[in-house]
This record gives structure tokens, C-alpha cells and sequence, in this order.
């Protein structure tokens, strides 16, 4: 609840992950600090290597973020 609403005012950290086969856009989030994105950023891109993707690249952002959160 807190994370939502830290989202709706702009200020949660999100990871935008960008992956190719197939070419995808995740964002993955939100979360309340850059810390704690960073310590579970690992595994998300651990399940996407394990689902084929490949070129797994990442920027970590702190904004309001909506649907849809895979492009």
C-alpha cells in the first residue's frame, strides 16, 4: 500500500529491463528504495535467463509508472 502510493506521487524506484527473444520491455516495481530494488532486481533477471531471453539490459528510474508494465 505504501509502495502504491509513493508510486502515485512519483517517487517510487522501478527497473526498466529490456530483453531480446523475444525483444521486451519489463518494468519491474515499484519499490520504496533504490536499495531494495537492487537487491531483488537479480533474481527477475535471473527468471527471464531461465526463460530464454538474452541481451538483458537495465536502468533503474525513479518515477509513476502504470500499465502496462511489460511492452
Amino acid at each position: 500500500m505504501i509502495r502504491n502510493f509513493g508510486n502515485k506521487l512519483g517517487l517510487a524506484w522501478w527497473a526498466k529491463v529490456e530483453a531480446k527473444g523475444p525483444d521486451t520491455t519489463y518494468w519491474y516495481g515499484p519499490f520504496l528504495t533504490k536499495s531494495s530494488l537492487k537487491e531483488n532486481l537479480s533474481s527477475f533477471i535471473d527468471d527471464l535467463t531461465n526463460e530464454g531471453s538474452t541481451d538483458i539490459k537495465h536502468s533503474l528510474v525513479r518515477c509513476k509508472k502504470e500499465e502496462p508494465l511489460t511492452i
